[in-house]
């Protein structure tokens, strides 16, 4: 299945968090493109440094939830701690899409519901995969498109 996985870290080392995970990501998946990094504002939560984010895609044969389990683990493992809602942290892994998986169940939310808000997320996807489509909100040039205009 067709795994988009948004990744982003802003303390310790950011980028090389990144990396770090991306390693990890590369063992337990089939990684097909990597985005360049970006750096982005936070959003939301308390004042924290910018972030550095960038988009993967990976094939995998797991199920949805083994999958984020594993996202999770990673996260882990890179030392993420789950202490303040929207803070800084040393890596975010994000399932944005599974496949064509639906789902809100409180464990699994597929597609993230925020992503068609999250420039950190569409440019990056859109860079590598230019004909990318969220399930749930359409082509994400087109969702890229309207939220820079509403940015102006």
């Amino acid at each position: 299945m067709k795994a988009v996985i948004a990744l982003g870290a802003n303390i310790g080392n950011p980028q090389e968090n990144i990396d770090l995970a991306i390693a990890l990501l590369r063992e337990a998946t089939d990684i097909q493109a990597i985005s360049s990094m970006y750096t982005t504002a936070p959003v939301g939560g308390p004042e924290q440094p910018d972030y550095i984010n960038a988009v993967a895609i990976a094939e995998s044969e797991l199920p949805a939830t083994d999958f984020l389990n594993m996202l999770h683990g990673i996260e882990k493992a890179l030392g993420r701690e789950r202490t303040i809602h929207w803070g800084p942290r040393t890596i975010d892994l994000d399932l944005i899409q599974y496949g064509s998986i639906l789902s809100a169940s409180q464990e699994l939310y597929l597609p993230h519901p925020r992503a068609h808000e999250r420039r950190f997320v569409l440019e990056p996807w859109l860079e590598i995969d230019p004909d990318a489509h969220l399930l749930t909100h359409g082509r994400v040039d087109g969702l890229l498109s309207a939220l820079l205009e509403s940015e102006r």
